[in-house]
């Protein structure tokens, strides 16, 4: 749990984006996906600008393409969800490749899809550029109650310890000829998931005695005191206006077609 600790989205680097403080970057991804969010239906130009946007940021911090979208790619069982809206939905039909489909449903659809994958992106670079423990450092100093950014913190920790210890049990049943393939030999996994529930249990009152006994206060020690500059928070404060430009510039040119 110490500041050394990185996830496994992390990537290391020297970028701008990386050296940033870490209240500025949450805010910045807040702000910017506020933005998103809140961009209407109609301005489907405005998600292109926010890609944009967002892109330029990815390649200031030296992201790779190949790497944020694999690790978008968890947005793909949102996306097939999505995909049933336009046949489902009522109203006024079109065709798409000979296919009739709901005009609303298909519009809806497609500002679903574009709000998910700019958030996810987002959620992707952000997790990329700053590490677990700067984040919920950067969260503290946004005013997030210290209780929630403990839980947090201590439940990221300790679900890597847990799947790795899951995995290996796993192997230890491996190992002794065990290879469950059917749904009626899934008992032993069952005992083997409450088994580590039990030692998951022990192993965290362990944990916070031993913390206790350290003088813990149900506050993490602070090993980085730096803080945004003016500089920073004015770097962060550009991405969620660049993006409200883009909304902008896609409503004006809609009122201009419009005349």
């Amino acid at each position: 749990m110490g500041a050394g600790h990185a996830h496994a989205l992390y990537v290391h680097g020297h970028s701008r984006v990386h050296a940033m403080a870490p209240e500025a970057k949450v805010a910045a991804a807040l702000g910017f996906v506020t933005v998103v969010a809140l961009t209407p239906a109609d301005l489907g130009w405005a998600f292109a600008g926010h890609a944009v946007v967002l892109a330029a940021v990815a390649r200031t911090a030296r992201l790779s393409v190949r790497f944020v979208a694999s690790r978008a790619l968890v947005v793909v069982p949102f996306i097939a969800f999505v995909a049933l809206i336009p046949f489902v939905a009522t109203g006024p039909r079109t065709e798409v490749l000979g296919v009739a489909v709901s005009a609303e449903g298909l519009v809806a659809a497609r500002t679903i899809l574009c709000k998910a994958v700019l958030g996810v992106t987002t959620t992707v670079v952000l997790a990329a550029t700053t590490e677990t423990t700067a984040i919920m450092r950067g969260l503290n100093r946004l005013r997030v109650p210290t209780v929630m950014t403990a839980i947090a913190t201590f439940m990221l920790r300790y679900l890597e310890v847990l799947t790795g210890e899951l995995g290996r049990m796993r192997t230890a049943m491996t190992a002794r000829g065990y290879d469950p393939r059917w749904l009626w030999q899934a008992r032993p996994i069952a005992s083997s998931a409450g088994a580590l529930f039990v030692r998951s249990y022990e192993r965290g009152e362990r944990v916070h005695a031993a913390m206790l006994a350290r003088g813990f206060d149900g506050t993490m020690p602070v090993l980085d005191d730096r803080r945004a500059g003016r500089g920073e928070w004015a770097a962060a404060a550009a991405l969620p206006l660049l993006a409200l430009l883009a909304l902008l510039a896609a409503a004006a040119t809609r009122t201009l077609g419009g005349l």
